[in-house]
């Protein structure tokens, strides 16, 4: 029987949406997991395993899983012994602390001998020590935000993405205890078989990856402008240029990283660049 890579998701929220979005972009089909712990990728030796997100490290360490995708944040609050093998760009948020809008915060002596609920009290701790602070941290799960405003905490310590929650509890964000984004974990020991799986879907992601930070531009110029518009495209190598019906005019194509196109449109249209077109790319392999 085909060996299968076994990889644990999230089995509901947002970035099990976003897991499953990365393996479909990757040619991977499989079932959502609405209503099942386990399922098989139809075309790929593969199977998902949906589990709580807080439990995936284990199983990732026992074995039980041979790989996972989760967030740096639980990585580090539950400690276990698992190897990041490859960052994913998404789910991306903070861990902070935050108190009360009404508190006159100054700096972080204010957290000392504080009250302050969390439900990442090792990844709190680690930053108090680091800090020489001396707090007295109150682990609770779920709606973190309300605890200063019942009395139960000074200030609470959160995940923060877009501060919307933090806003509509009356909370302020102070301090960044740590950064996080989605990260592909993988077991230390696996054998030999299971590894050349992994690499195989890892070569996968990484051109899924690739293709959502780049753009495939096009554009038409005069001939007499190629020189100068291959300076300022900051694309891979050398651009595509190919003679147009029209004499004296080319179409030039390239890739180009996405968050450079707006720096450098103003230049090509300075430089004689006309018709642009930039279209997404499904895969990239460099």
């Amino acid at each position: 029987m085909e060996p299968r890579l076994k990889i644990a998701i999230q089995k509901s929220g947002r970035l099990q949406e976003d897991s499953l979005r990365l393996l479909r972009e990757c040619g991977i089909r499989v079932d959502d997991g609405k209503d099942q712990l386990r399922a098989q990728a139809r075309n790929f030796p593969l199977d998902l395993l949906y589990l709580r997100n807080s439990d995936i490290p284990q199983y990732i360490e026992d074995g039980v899983a041979h790989a996972g995708i989760l967030g740096e944040n639980t990585h580090l609050e539950k400690q276990k012994d698992i190897h990041s093998v490859l960052s994913l760009g998404f789910a991306k948020c903070r861990l902070s602390v935050a108190v009360s809008k009404s508190v006159e915060y100054t700096d972080l002596q204010w957290l000392q001998g504080k009250r302050i609920a969390t439900s990442y009290p090792n990844s709190l701790q680690a930053f108090l020590t680091e800090n020489r602070i001396e707090a007295e941290i109150h682990e609770i799960s779920g709606s973190v935000e309300i605890a200063p405003n019942i009395g139960l905490a000074d200030a609470i310590c959160d995940l923060v993405s877009s501060g919307s929650t933090l806003f509509q509890n009356g909370l302020e964000e102070k301090e960044i205890v740590l950064h996080s984004e989605a990260n592909l974990y993988a077991n230390k020991q696996l054998d030999p078989t299971l590894n050349g799986i992994l690499d195989k879907l890892i070569f996968r992601i990484q051109s899924v990856l690739e293709a959502r930070q780049h753009r495939y531009l096009l554009m038409n110029a005069p001939v007499s402008s190629v020189e100068r518009i291959t300076q300022i495209l900051p694309g891979m190598k050398s651009p595509t240029v190919m003679p147009l019906a029209v004499e004296g005019w080319c179409s030039i194509h390239t890739v180009i990283p996405e968050a450079r196109f707006w720096d450098i449109i103003d230049e090509l249209k300075a430089s004689g660049a006309q018709g642009i077109l930039i279209t997404p790319i499904e895969k990239m392999i460099l």
